[in-house]
C-alpha cells in the first residue's frame, strides 16, 4: 500500500511513532477485525492526529529552582559498596529543617539534569528535565543533594543484586546484601556517606534495606508524601519516604517531604497534614505477622512492646487483628515480579 510523501511527513512528527499500515493490519487481524484499504489509511491518519495532539499538550512541571551541574558516575574507589549510581552537587536553601544535611536521592526519582536509570538498562542515558516534588521540598528545606543512589532493577527486588550497575554491598559486611529495592540509599546512610536518603516502598523496599543495614526507614501513610516525579510500580501501592540513621532525622526529613502537592498527585487527599497527635487513633497489630518460621522472637517482642507504648504513652487504641489472607500476600506479588523479570530478559 503506497503512501504519498505528504502522508509520510505527517507521521514523522508525533513523539510516539504511528504504526505502519502493514502493522496496523496485523493488529486488526489479531483482534478479529477486518479493516483494509482506505479504511485502514483513514484509521492511521486519525491515530497520527491523536498522537500529535498528545505531543502538543503541555506537561505540568515544577520549576527547577536550584543550580546544578550534571555530575559524574563515580569510580570504584569512590564507591566501595557500589551504592552510588551518580554523584552531583545541588545545594538547597540557606536555611530550613534540613540545613547542613547531605542527602542521596533514590534513582527512581527525577532530579533535573542528572541521569536516572532506575536500576535498568532500558532507561540508561535518560536525563529528566524536572525535579520530583520531594526533591524540590528537600532543597527548599535546606538539604544538600550529593547524588543518586542505586536501586534494584525497576525497583522489583528485596535483595541488592539485580541493578544493572551491579550488586550493592552491605557496608557492615561486604559479603552480605544491603536489601532492596532502596539498596543504595540504605548502604550510603549506614556507611556514613550521607546523613539521609529517600527510599521508595511498595512491598518492603524501604523497610527491608533499612533493617538489613541497621538504619531507620519509614514507609509513610499512603499519599502523605507526594509521588510526583517518581517512577511508579502500581498506583495503589506507591510510597516514598525517608531513610536516616536516627528516628529524629527520619522524622525531620518526613516533615520536609510530606504534604499536599497542589493536585499533581491524585493519590493524595486534600486534608493531608502532620499533627503529631494520635489520640484515639486505631492501630491494628496483625496476628499473622508474628510467630512465623522466619521470625525472630526478640524482634516480635520488641515490635509488640513498641506498639503498646503508642497506646499507653500516646493515647492510641492498639489491639490485635486477624487477616487470614495476609500469609498469602507474597504469592501474587512475587509471581508478578518474576513475570516482569522474565519479560525483561527476553
Amino acid at each position: 500500500m503506497a503512501e504519498s510523501k505528504e502522508q509520510e511527513n505527517l507521521y514523522k512528527e508525533p513523539a510516539v511513532r504511528v504504526p505502519s499500515l502493514s502493522r496496523l493490519s496485523q493488529i486488526a487481524q489479531g483482534l478479529g477485525l477486518e479493516i483494509e484499504g482506505s479504511e485502514l489509511s483513514d484509521y492511521r491518519g486519525t491515530l497520527a492526529d491523536t498522537y500529535q495532539r498528545l505531543y502538543e499538550l503541555p506537561d505540568p512541571k515544577l520549576p527547577v529552582k536550584y543550580p546544578r551541574t550534571p555530575g559524574y558516575r563515580p569510580a570504584q574507589e569512590e564507591n566501595p559498596c557500589n551504592a552510588w549510581y551518580w554523584c552531583c552537587d545541588i545545594k538547597g536553601a540557606s536555611k530550613g529543617k534540613l540545613r547542613g544535611k547531605t542527602v542521596a536521592i533514590k534513582d527512581n526519582t527525577c532530579v533535573a539534569g542528572v541521569p536516572m536509570m532506575n536500576g535498568s538498562l532500558t532507561l540508561e542515558g535518560f536525563v529528566p528535565d524536572v525535579d520530583a516534588t520531594v526533591v524540590s521540598r528537600i532543597l527548599d528545606a535546606g538539604g544538600h543533594i550529593v547524588g543518586k543512589s542505586v536501586c534494584e532493577n525497576l525497583c522489583c527486588s528485596g535483595g541488592s543484586f539485580t541493578a544493572a550497575t551491579g550488586p550493592v554491598l552491605n557496608p557492615h559486611n561486604n559479603t552480605r546484601m544491603a536489601g532492596g529495592s532502596s539498596s543504595g540509599s540504605a548502604a550510603l546512610v549506614a556507611g556514613g556517606h550521607v546523613d539521609m536518603a529517600t527510599g521508595g516502598d511498595q512491598g518492603g523496599s524501604i523497610r527491608i534495606p533499612a533493617a538489613a543495614c541497621g538504619i531507620v526507614g519509614l514507609k509513610p501513610t499512603y499519599g502523605l508524601v507526594p509521588y510526583t516525579g517518581i517512577m511508579p510500580i502500581e498506583f495503589t501501592l506507591d510510597h516514598t519516604g525517608p531513610m536516616a540513621r536516627t528516628v529524629y532525622d527520619t522524622a525531620l526529613m518526613l516533615e520536609a517531604m510530606a504534604g499536599y502537592d497542589d493536585g499533581l498527585d491524585p493519590r493524595q487527599p486534600r486534608d493531608l497534614k502532620l499533627t503529631g497527635k494520635i489520640e484515639n487513633l486505631k492501630i491494628g497489630i496483625i496476628k499473622e505477622e508474628f510467630g512465623l518460621e522466619s521470625s525472630e522472637a526478640d524482634v516480635d517482642k520488641m515490635v509488640r512492646e513498641a506498639a503498646e507504648q503508642l497506646g499507653s504513652n500516646c493515647g492510641a487504641v492498639v489491639k490485635e487483628v486477624s487477616i487470614p489472607m495476609h500469609s498469602d500476600g507474597n504469592s501474587p506479588f512475587y509471581s508478578c515480579v518474576l513475570r516482569i523479570q522474565a519479560f525483561e530478559q527476553k
